[in-house]
């Protein structure tokens, strides 16, 4: 596992972008030899001038003002221990935010800074679900909004499709991060211990109408959950 960062380390990103009024999300890369490597942040308004941030990493001040801007940070969700990264600096930066986690993942966490909980009320706007059959070890977020929901996932369905460079395209290609919606090689060997209990969750929220994308930590945004969701969820019954 990559060393835990002590400063507010920026590393290259995109601009942020929002998906529907108070959803953002942006896209930021990892350097890695001959490439980067991208990986996403997503932040969610909630009731009383606050946020949510999912997977939270570094940006530039007049991303992070945009941040603030929308809301003050509440909560800092790290969906598993991979994404402790950059946690410190974010709670020495908001001190009073929760910092929140997976129940399995919360010892490793734990190492970088003390987490406060495995839930989190989150007004309504959006909740916290774990995800089922990966060992109680990673978190997943539904965000609603005008009757639309949208999905957050981590590290266990990665979209991989135009990783930056040879190094990151082995990479995702290697760990089954792309080049289309998979399940990764890292959540099978490490996370996945219940196949059919996954999969009946899978096939769960592909039978809501209302689910509209998901948006995973590593690549594209799915425009089509349901029909992938399905597939997804076949592939674990093999």
């Amino acid at each position: 596992m990559a060393k835990l960062h002590d400063d507010w380390l920026i590393l290259p990103h995109a601009p942020l972008r929002e998906i529907e009024p108070g959803l953002l999300t942006v896209v930021g890369q990892i350097p890695m030899p001959l490439g980067n490597f991208p990986r996403r942040m997503t932040i969610v308004g909630l009731p009383r001038k606050r946020t949510a941030i999912y997977s939270p990493f570094p940006l530039k001040e007049a991303a992070m003002k945009r941040i603030e801007e929308l809301g003050q940070p509440a909560f800092l969700i790290v969906p598993n221990p991979a994404h402790r990264l950059d946690i410190r600096p974010f709670h020495q930066r908001y001190p009073k935010a929760k910092v929140i986690t997976a129940p399995g993942a919360r010892p490793k966490v734990d190492e970088a800074v003390p987490v406060n909980g495995t839930e989190a009320d989150l007004g309504g706007v959006a909740e916290l679900v774990e995800l089922a059959g990966v060992n109680r070890m990673e978190l997943a977020m539904l965000v609603r909004h005008q009757g639309n929901t949208t999905l957050l996932t981590n590290d266990v369905i990665g979209n991989v499709g135009h990783p930056q460079g040879l190094g990151a395209w082995v990479m995702s290609r290697l760990m089954g991060f792309g080049p289309k919606p998979r399940i990764t090689r890292p959540a099978k060997r490490m996370f996945i211990k219940d196949k059919a209990a996954l999969a009946a969750q899978f096939r769960d929220w592909a039978a809501s109408d209302a689910l509209k994308r998901i948006i995973p930590s590593h690549g594209d945004i799915i425009d089509r959950p349901q029909a992938v969701l399905l597939a997804l969820a076949k592939s674990l019954d093999r």
